[in-house]
């Protein structure tokens, strides 16, 4: 099934590049937290930003957020078609919607004739919370349910002439919202929408995501994700970055691989690792660095590497390509690694 592209401003869904989106926390009428938060998401590396609008102020403040941000911004809608096409005529660049919480078919043709005219696209958003009753009623809290429901809504709006749709059906249940999406997958082309609804705070939050993500992406099965955590939405995106790089599908990052360490260990193996990742986390381009704990078996284990550097008591190894390239004193080795870094990088320190 050949996938259609949807454009959310600059942004493209299912041309093959997977796009980072996340949500902000404070009020959108007030303009220069929003702002100040979509710019946080920016510099971490979002590319699409949702911003909730409950009323009339929420919905006007969008024109003036698009004047300070440089990502799309999408209009998270439910209840109001009033309020959706306030927030397009306020330049949102997409409008996500809940099925059969609009108001109708004559509310749902107002939001659909808006995105028309205003040639953006609509997300249409089921989750465990807002089936439709009568899919509720005829298949239980499930993934059938919430592929039919929100299936039901995209051809509402198909019947208004909307073409520009982008689909998602999450749930906190990880087997149902991969269920879901598998099913979704077979039977529509538009972009899809990962995620794993209210997934939890960030430790148990980023594992269910990772499982629930990871698996659908490893199938090809997804356009855009967000990892939903109850923290700050910068955490969200660098849970997503982590996600897409580990499935190989972001490559413009410097890698750091360390091992779990073990008794051989006689350094600050552990320590040096969280380091070196704070050093290299604004890279952006491929490098793959090893921080190995002892030097019987790491330059082995990471011959793949760029750079790396393994413990001893001591003296540590600093490695290239699996190589041993020089022997350092353990008092000196962090400072002539992070010189090996910078200079392999280009980081300016």
């Amino acid at each position: 099934m050949t996938k259609r592209l949807v454009g959310v401003g600059g942004v493209t869904l299912g041309g093959g590049r997977v796009a980072v989106q996340s949500m902000t926390t404070v009020r959108t009428s007030d303009v220069e937290n929003c702002v100040a938060q979509i710019l946080a998401l920016e510099e971490a590396g979002c590319d699409i930003a949702r911003v909730s609008v409950l009323d009339e102020s929420d919905a006007r403040a969008i024109a003036q957020i698009k004047r300070g941000v440089h990502i799309p911004v999408v209009a998270d809608i439910h209840f109001s078609a009033k309020l959706a096409v306030l927030a397009a005529e306020s330049g949102a660049d997409k409008l996500r919607v809940n099925p059969g919480n609009i108001g109708g078919e004559k509310e749902l043709a107002r939001v659909a004739d808006c995105v028309k005219a205003h040639g953006i696209p609509v997300r249409v958003g089921a989750n465990t919370g807002s089936i439709e009753p009568y899919f509720l009623e005829k298949y239980g809290r499930s993934a059938k349910a919430l592929v039919e429901s929100a299936l039901s809504e995209v051809a509402a709006f198909e019947r208004h002439g909307v073409n520009a749709i982008v689909v998602s059906v999450k749930a906190s249940d990880v087997r149902m919202t991969v269920e879901a999406y598998e099913t979704l997958a077979a039977r529509t082309s538009y972009p899809l929408h990962l995620g794993v609804t209210e997934a939890g705070t960030p430790r148990s939050g980023v594992v269910k995501s990772s499982i629930g993500i990871g698996a659908l992406l490893l199938k090809g099965i997804g356009d855009t994700i967000r990892v939903s955590l109850t923290a700050d939405p910068v955490e969200e995106v660098a849970a997503a970055h982590e996600i897409l790089r580990a499935l190989g599908l972001e490559s413009d990052y410097a890698e750091v691989i360390s091992c779990p360490t073990c008794g051989r260990c006689e350094y600050d193996c552990m320590g040096l690792a969280e380091r070196v990742n704070e050093r290299v986390k604004g890279v952006r381009k491929h490098c793959k660095i090893a921080v190995m704990g002892c030097v019987v078996n790491g330059p082995g284990e990471a011959k793949d590497c760029d750079l790396g550097i393994a413990g001893g008591r001591e003296y540590c190894v600093i490695f290239e390509k699996g190589k041993e390239n020089v022997r350092v004193p353990r008092e000196d080795a962090e400072r002539v690694f992070f010189e090996r870094i910078d200079g392999m990088t280009g980081i300016n320190p």
